[in-house]
């Protein structure tokens, strides 16, 4: 009998199977990344939006976030993610095929690398879902809830499955050698890129720059800002798809820049106005984050805090100019945080991922001029196309069914007018 159990042993051993191909460490850290990520869009960005808008508005920028979230999950499940990620044959460079379309061919022993296939979907759907749900800082308080759904379907499958594919899934900015860890460019440039662009087809906001429109609850933007940060260990560290030091660095790198971007914005605020806010650190935060993500993977800590430094400060210049000089109502700040944060860094890896820097060196053997050269065609090629589909999009949700509610109702408040609801009932 012992020998009949050795003998079975023996032959499981040789013999190739699912065991032998999953690793079960990195197969739980991206389970956990997972969960880190979705909690960074709900409740994360949901609080941390809900905080900075008008009383009058906080339930429809909180049910907009939830909402994306379920729409972009079933996209993801019919043709997102086989449009992202399978082989698109002839196309390939441009975009996936329809072999997963419904995930189908995906089962419990369908391996990518080192994971389970099922768990690289879910984690990539976590991503899907992030980025439009950001591009809601960017028109917020004024935009009808069925163009704002139409609009997240149609950029989704139009703006950001392309992109991913070419960056992730094989496509030709992959080929060229683009170097994006964890979405400089597939989240933060095209969210940032398509909130600046939204901004301005819907206009600013009644009122909007006269009248004062401070955030009504700073305690639910902290308590949300808090969630991102946790969240997006995650969101960097998930994305080495191994439970390696890849993972290690990318966590460190995250958390040295998000420091480093809050610290440089409060001082800049406190310089520039006599007083650090609690907005501006929590701001300073998320544009260290949406900095570092590109990079968070490929550059050591010293990089990072220079990352992170560079982030808090340009941001808060480019924060500044866009709403007080050209006066348009980005009304969460989401490109002058998210995109010229996803631009800054997306340039910043080609310098500081080199490991010929001493203190601040990354981990990659590069050129550092030619590195330069490829993401500097990364970000023009995404803000490009983000840009013309995000216009020519927006444009047909206002053929279709409106883009921008009354001006009476925008007075009222999205809550009543669109979920006959208030965020408070005191």
């Amino acid at each position: 009998m012992i020998r009949l159990f050795m003998l079975i042993g023996g032959l499981l051993a040789s013999s190739p199977s699912f065991a032998d191909t999953l690793n079960g460490a990195d197969t739980a850290w991206i389970l956990t990344s997972t969960a880190l990520v979705l909690f960074m869009t709900i409740p994360g960005l949901a609080l941390f939006y809900g905080g900075l808008v008008r009383s009058r508005n906080v339930l429809s920028v909180l049910m907009q976030c939830f909402s994306i979230t379920c729409v972009v999950s079933i996209v993801w499940l019919v043709a997102g993610y086989s449009l992202a990620f399978s082989d698109g044959g002839a196309m390939n460079a441009w975009i996936g095929g329809l072999g997963n379309v419904m995930l189908a061919g995906i089962a419990e022993d369908t391996v990518s690398g080192t994971i389970p296939e099922s768990a690289f979907a879910l984690f990539q759907m976590t991503f899907a879902i992030i980025t439009p749900a950001l591009i809601v800082g960017g028109f917020a308080e004024r935009i009808r809830f069925s163009a704002m759904m139409i609009f997240s379907v149609a950029w989704l499958l139009l703006v950001y499955v392309p992109i991913c594919h070419w960056v992730w899934g094989g496509g030709w900015l992959s080929d060229l050698g683009v170097m994006d860890f964890a979405g400089g460019i597939v989240v933060h440039i095209t969210a940032g890129v398509a909130a600046l662009v939204a901004a301005i087809v819907l206009g600013n906001r009644r009122g909007f720059p006269q009248q004062a429109m401070p955030p009504h609850n700073m305690t639910l933007t902290i308590t949300g800002a808090g969630m991102l940060w946790v969240g997006w260990f995650g969101f960097n560290g998930g994305s080495a798809l191994a439970a390696n030091g890849d993972a290690a660095m990318a966590m460190l790198s995250t958390h040295v820049a998000a420091a480093a971007g809050a610290f440089t914005w409060m001082c800049a605020e406190w310089v520039r106005y006599g007083k650090p806010s609690a907005l501006g650190a929590v701001t300073g935060m998320v544009a260290g984050l949406g900095t570092i993500t590109p990079a968070s993977g490929f550059v050591g800590p010293g990089g990072a805090l220079i990352i992170g430094l560079s982030a808090g400060l340009v941001c808060f210049m480019a924060t500044n100019f866009i709403k007080r000089t050209l006066h348009i109502d980005d009304s969460l700040d989401v490109f002058p945080v998210h995109g010229v944060g996803g631009i800054l860094g997306t340039l910043l890896t080609a310098i500081f991922a080199s490991n010929a820097l001493g203190v601040f060196s990354g981990q990659q053997d590069i050129n550092i001029a030619s590195q330069l050269s490829t993401q500097a065609i990364g970000v023009v090629v995404a803000v490009v196309y983000t840009a013309v589909i995000t216009f020519g999009i927006l444009k047909l949700t206002d053929r279709l069914v409106g883009n921008r509610v009354e001006a009476d109702q925008e007075q009222e408040g999205l809550d009543l007018v669109s979920h006959n609801e208030r965020g408070y009932d005191l």
